[in-house]
């Protein structure tokens, strides 16, 4: 296989992966959230908090790819 179609592929794998680095950022925040709150008791916000730190985490998987990306 020609040196190309390996990055090429390389560079496949990893682009379709990132809808899923993304969403397992999201539940894990979620559900570490839902851990907490059960935990401690407090409704809704350790949820909330979760939710978003799992969302940022999913941003920032993005920017990385985009900096990747622009490296090359």
């Amino acid at each position: 296989m020609k040196r190309e179609t390996r990055r090429a592929l390389r560079e496949l794998a990893y682009y379709s992966s990132l809808g899923l680095q993304v969403a397992l950022s999201i539940f894990i925040g979620l559900f570490a959230g839902l851990f907490v709150q059960r935990r401690l008791g407090h409704a809704p916000w350790p949820m909330l908090l979760g939710l978003g730190l799992g969302i940022a985490a999913g941003f920032r998987n993005i920017a990385l790819a985009i900096r990747k990306t622009r490296k090359l």
